[in-house]
């Protein structure tokens, strides 16, 4: 039987138990440093709490240290590897293979997408050196992630299914780096593909003004889970690291009723990959509702054909208006007033509602509802450029927000006991855990069942729920109230001590071959000496130690294909630049063969 692993983020300790609470079978989140967001790290001690409040649900916790690393930073990396896998860390998302030279506790090694998982081949050698799951290229599509879990059966693969997309493969985005001396691959994404451009000819014809050519719609792959399960996948990551609780809660429960409903449908075929279960929701979770940049499903459902062309490419992945949250559409503006408007749908609306439209100039506003009375609503000051007919979005759910700002779920995992005797006392069961108290063998005047399930249900403020206790057809023993209070006590105890994780990562071993020729991960990011030893290629240098004329974005978006002159097309051969408002110049380079767009620096 498969087991199917809801995988979320956690900016911090509160996210993380927020997912937990709310359905999710694992939890990512960042260290204190060399995670690749910077502004999402975390102590040890709080990933040791975390840790602490997941595994009795048979929650996984794992920690991001996936960003390139120089060698004066090696050092500490090992010793915070080795710090979070005391805490109870059962793995850690790699980027820099020099890692697997380090002298690692037995903890689980993942290959981060950082580390541009995109081939069968690619996903072998990371097996072969070591690591047990590889994170995904969010380009691939469900064709070309069943090709690869066909050629490596044997690695576990996660795939993404929610949240922001990186316009470029992860870890060939330089762009960041060479504009504002801000590495992604470190960390410090400065959002480059979220800007305005400019789109010129080479003539120095401008075709498009000051347009996000590059912000591309958040991933939403809710009607896909089961075509992504049938490909092979088995962990479904929500990306996230810096949003907030509400974003979370509504994320994860979504994506857990959907797993489950599907489980229901298969029963034998698949299961969740942790214990326990959400109960009393108290909202219906609903997408649409959290921040989104109108959503894609990017490339799942694209083929190759013999010739290798990417056929059933959408166009429709990018935002060019806004790289802002346009949130959920509520209806078209009917009428304007001096104070007010009307709008025309079936939404209902609350005081203090968020709501914006894209304006003539194909900008986004936004304004604050004061006053909500049906559909006509009351702004604090009416936007000027709000005009009837326009689209209207709401990005802000005042009731929603308000429900998720307290506790909102709760999660127990049930527990069936068995009660029976020991030569000097009585013993409780569960889990395959046992505890045990000393008591005098005394024959009870009258039925103690009632008593005995009354007294060890009693498990509240713990992660457990009773769902029965078995006691032997002829137990007729008394057992104290006190002594019965003890023994649930010692036995929640037990299943709720922490622990150090069991799992042991597969010996690093030579892979059987190199992927430098053909694999600009491996060429482009090596920072560091035993980085260098591990490729064996000591002349090999990341970008950020040493600029060249490389492509800095590699991106499977085409500008072409999106605006409607793809050369397979019928378009026209021209040579095309992004130019930011400052006047730098972007050329770029359309690789039809492949079916990609590389960015480059102007020289």
């Amino acid at each position: 039987m498969t087991s199917l692993e809801l995988l979320a983020p956690a900016k911090n300790l509160e996210c993380g138990m927020a997912a937990i609470d709310h359905g999710a079978d694992a939890i990512y989140i960042g260290a204190q440093r060399f995670g690749a967001r910077v502004a999402a790290g975390n102590s040890v001690n709080d990933i040791r709490q975390l840790c602490r409040y997941a595994h009795p649900f048979g929650i996984k916790v794992f920690v991001t240290v996936n960003t390139l690393l120089y060698d004066d930073e090696l050092e500490a990396t090992q010793q915070q590897i080795n710090q979070l896998y005391e805490a109870g860390v059962d793995a850690i998302l790699v980027q820099d293979m020099a890692i697997l030279r380090m002298s690692l506790p037995p903890i689980e090694l993942h290959a981060s997408t950082q580390t541009d998982n995109r081939t069968a081949e690619k996903v072998r050698w990371l097996y072969e050196v070591g690591f047990q799951r590889a994170v995904l290229a969010r380009e691939l599509s469900v064709d070309e992630i069943a090709h690869i879990h066909r050629q490596v059966p044997e690695m576990s693969l996660e795939v993404f299914i929610h949240g922001a997309l990186c316009v470029s493969y992860s870890g060939l985005c330089y762009a960041s780096q060479h504009c504002f001396g801000r590495s992604a691959n470190r960390g410090a994404c400065a959002q480059f593909c979220r800007m305005k451009f400019d789109l010129v000819d080479g003539e120095g014809r401008e075709l498009e003004h000051q347009r996000h050519l590059l912000s591309l719609k958040d991933l939403n792959q809710s009607w896909h889970l089961e075509e992504l399960i049938g490909a092979g996948a088995t962990s479904f990551k929500i990306e996230g690291r810096l949003k907030d609780a509400s974003y979370v809660k509504n994320v994860v429960a979504a994506y857990s009723q959907l797993l489950d409903q599907i489980i229901a449908r298969h029963p034998d075929k698949y299961r969740r990959a942790s214990k326990g279960h959400p109960v009393r929701y108290s909202f219906t979770p609903c997408l649409e509702k959290t921040f989104n940049r109108g959503f894609t499903n990017y490339f799942l459902s694209s083929k190759h054909s013999e010739n290798g062309d990417l056929q059933g490419r959408p166009a429709d992945i990018f935002s060019p208006d806004t790289p802002k949250a346009m949130g959920e559409y509520v209806g078209r503006v009917k009428e304007l007033r001096r104070d007010s408007f009307n709008v025309a749908g079936t939404a209902s609306f609350a005081n203090g509602d968020g709501l914006c439209f894209i304006n003539a100039d194909h900008e986004l506003e936004g304004f604050r509802v004061n006053r909500a009375e049906g559909n006509r609503l009351y702004p604090q000051q009416m936007p000027a450029h709000l005009r009837p007919g326009m689209a209207l979005y709401r990005n802000y759910d005042q009731e929603l927000e308000r429900t998720l700002s307290r506790p909102s779920a709760e999660r127990k995992v049930p527990l069936l006991m068995q009660l029976g005797e020991t030569v000097g006392g009585f013993s409780l069961s569960a889990e395959g855990v046992t505890v045990s108290v000393s008591c005098e063998h005394q024959q009870a005047e009258k039925p103690q069942r009632d008593n005995i399930l009354h007294q060890l249900s009693k498990l509240g403020g713990t992660p457990y729920e009773c769902s029965g206790v078995q006691l032997p057809d002829d137990f007729g023993y008394f057992i104290p109230s006190s002594l019965l209070s003890d023994l649930r006590r010692q036995l929640v105890a037990a299943l709720t001590s922490p622990t150090v994780p069991a799992t042991a990562r597969c010996a690093v071993r030579p892979a059987t071959h190199t992927l430098l020729a053909d694999d600009p991960s491996a060429v482009y990011n090596i920072s560091n000496r035993q980085a260098q030893q591990f490729y064996h290629a000591d002349h090999l240098t990341a970008y950020e130690l040493h600029p060249d004329h490389r492509p800095i974005m590699q991106c499977r978006h085409c500008l072409r294909y999106a605006l409607g002159c793809c050369l397979k097309q019928g378009g026209v051969k021209q040579s095309l630049s992004l130019r930011l408002a400052d006047g730098r110049m972007f050329p770029l380079e359309f690789d039809c063969k492949h079916c990609q767009m590389n960015v480059y620096a102007a020289r």
